[in-house]
This record gives structure tokens, sequence and C-alpha cells, in this order.
């Protein structure tokens, strides 16, 4: 898959997350830019989840 296509996958992704996690701003979602290791970073930072938490509520 090239980049390209993961970034158009990634945009489509960020209404279903801001569903289920509401309390990620676009400034955060904009941050993480697709990176699943920083996307963990701000659920833990945004509702106090552990890492492990996190990667599996992912």
């Amino acid at each position: 898959m090239n980049s390209d296509i993961a970034e158009g996958k990634w945009k489509q992704m960020t209404g279903a997350i801001k569903e289920k996690w509401g309390k990620l701003t676009d400034d955060d979602l904009e941050q993480v830019e697709g990176s699943i290791d920083r996307f963990c970073g701000k659920m833990q930072e945004r509702y106090g989840m552990s890492r492990e938490e996190a990667e599996k509520s992912l």
C-alpha cells in the first residue's frame, strides 16, 4: 500500500474515531497522523488508560 492510499484511509477513519473516542480533538488526530504508537499515546493522555488498555481498545 502506498502512502497516498494509507493517508486516504486514515482520513476516512477519523470520523469513526471521533465518534468512538469523543475526547480526541481534530488537533490530536492531526498530531498522530495515522501512527498507532502516537494514537495510543493520545488515548492514554486523554482517557488515563494504560498502554495495554489503549492498544486493546484500538
